[in-house]
């Protein structure tokens, strides 16, 4: 049987565990998209622990809000309510993150949605269109609006969200599938474009976390998913988060246009 989902799936911000190794992020400046809970909330907070300045982007105006309100003792974060399908609010709210913080060092492309579990011959096409919209094009208008600081710097991180959907694809997850396919590509594509200048791009494929995307998709495909994973259960958002972080530091000096897999043994390339 499926294990009942927490009641919640975010939680206040808690102190630094000595166990946790902390990655040198001092004075960078981050935006991270899908801020208001789940992977980017985690992320986040890592990032303050980390010494980064955050801005938490997110199209829930009330809970990223409230977000930012319990991550601020942890360091310097601010939040805009941004829908990333929107190619003016993306760039205008790309354009004040740089005047905040006087430039942009890193971006985690993260939000997203699930779509309808159906079958390709019973998929809608306008919910086809708005996952591929959020998952794929959100990306592609984040990067566009960001990289152009990154340039002007000469420095830049970029580390785009997608899923291990996007390598092996999922029954009745077609369009979500598709876009994170395309998160791939786009990554490895923009990578190339910046590699001869101090700005990696990379991504990572998660599988399943118990994040609120379950709220979007069935029972039946959330045991799916949970029964392709060799370790047996669910990630941790914070395990995401860890990866994350040292893939935007200065650590993390070679590796561009590269696929991460965190999928617990799922992944077969």
């Amino acid at each position: 049987m499926l294990p009942a989902l927490p009641a919640a799936v975010s939680s206040p911000a808690v102190e630094h565990s000595a166990s946790m190794h902390c990655y040198d992020l001092n004075g960078r400046r981050a935006i991270v998209t899908g801020g208001a809970q789940g992977f980017g909330r985690a992320i986040a907070e890592r990032f303050l622990h980390s010494g980064a300045r955050v801005c938490l982007w997110d199209r829930e105006a009330d809970l990223v809000k409230d977000t930012a309100r319990e991550l601020s003792p942890l360091g310097e974060v601010h939040s805009a309510v941004v829908d990333v399908v929107d190619h003016l609010q993306v760039e205008t709210a790309a354009a004040a993150a740089a005047a905040r913080f006087g430039g942009i060092d890193i971006l985690v492309a993260n939000a997203g949605i699930a779509g309808p579990t159906r079958p390709v011959w019973e998929y809608p096409p306008d919910e086809w269109r708005r996952v591929i919209d959020v998952d794929l094009t959100g990306i592609f208008l984040c990067c566009r609006a960001v990289v152009p600081h990154m340039r002007a710097q000469r420095y830049g991180r970029i580390v785009a969200i997608a899923s291990i959907a996007g390598k092996e694809g999922n029954p009745n997850a077609s369009a979500y599938s598709a876009a994170k396919a395309g998160v791939i590509a786009l990554t490895k594509s923009l990578g190339k474009e910046l590699a001869g200048e101090d700005i990696a791009v990379n991504c990572i494929t998660p599988g399943p976390a118990r994040t609120r995307i379950f709220d979007q998709i069935t029972p039946a495909h959330i045991e799916y998913m949970l029964s392709k994973v060799p370790r047996g259960r669910f990630l941790r958002v914070e395990e995401l988060a860890s990866l994350t972080t040292w893939l935007v530091s200065d650590e993390n000096s070679f590796a561009t246009g590269a696929v991460y897999d965190l999928s617990g043994g799922r992944a077969t390339y």
